[in-house]
């Protein structure tokens, strides 16, 4: 589990296409001092496992399901900047919300705007997030754990602020671009596999 408050950003340093799956090598934050051969990180939202590192590199190993849900291609994560969240440790403060780091897709800007200090974001909406979006409610999008402004016309804004300008990546995204999302885990729950209210 995650909390959606990134705390570093990484480029990606290799990648190569596996059988089905693609391996990543990316920069390893000095901050992340920490970490051994099976920890789980996120890495743009996606829970990634550890599978090798020394002082300066951490090696990914990206499967078939996630490729399909995120349509990430050898291409796209070479050039990729990451967000990066170790996982919650228990007993911590939790300044986002619960994050599993099971992205459910990816979403398309449509328009972004400065207001002031703060970039806002307005995002395609489609019909299978519209009951887990709200105004108000939670999002992560690339791991960052953010508030809905609001919903209206088929999309869902988000605002920026200059702390989570300077932390992330979402600064550099221009409409046209797909990001992962991950709509509120506990909201979810409440939902049945038809996509149903739970009584």
């Amino acid at each position: 589990m995650f909390t959606g408050i990134i705390e570093e950003q990484a480029k990606s340093l290799e990648v190569h296409q596996g059988e089905q799956a693609i391996k990543v090598r990316m920069q390893r934050p000095s901050s992340f001092d920490d970490i051994k051969e099976g920890d789980s990180i996120a890495c743009n939202g996606v829970c990634l496992t550890v599978e090798s590192f020394d002082q300066n590199f951490m090696d990914f190993t990206v499967g078939f399901e996630t490729l399909q849900i995120t349509g990430w291609t050898v291409e796209t994560l070479q050039s990729m900047i990451w967000n990066l969240e170790r996982s919650l440790k228990f007993g911590d403060r939790i300044h986002g919300h619960l994050v599993s780091g099971h992205v459910d897709g990816q979403v398309k800007l449509l328009e972004r705007k400065m207001e002031g200090e703060c970039l806002i974001l307005n995002f395609d909406l489609p019909e299978r997030y519209k009951k887990t979006l709200w105004k108000k409610s939670s999002v992560t999008l690339n791991g960052v754990s953010l508030t809905v402004n609001e919903v209206e016309n088929g999309s869902f804004s988000v605002c920026l602020i200059p702390e989570t300008l300077k932390k992330t990546n979402l600064e550099h995204l221009q409409p046209g671009d797909w990001i992962n999302i991950e709509t509120d885990y506990y909201m979810k729950g409440l939902l049945n596999s038809q996509g149903e209210w739970n009584a």
